[in-house]
């Protein structure tokens, strides 16, 4: 009991981090199931889309054109 109260700050700064920090992993996991961007913004004219999400090419058309 005594190593308890000894280190009763240390093991409530640890809990409150570790709160934090699951809470951050729990907001993470929902923006990515529901398809929001990890960087805040727009994929649309982002120089790395393709490195977050895989661009698909356009198969060609048939018939010549």
């Amino acid at each position: 009991m005594a190593w308890l109260t000894d280190n009763l700050a240390t093991i409530v700064v640890s809990l409150i981090l570790i709160a934090i920090v699951a809470l951050i992993i729990r907001k993470q996991i929902r923006d990515r199931l529901s398809g929001k961007s990890s960087c805040g913004c727009g994929c649309e004219n982002c120089a790395s889309r393709g490195m977050c999400h895989g661009v698909t090419q356009e198969s060609p058309r048939k018939g010549g054109k």
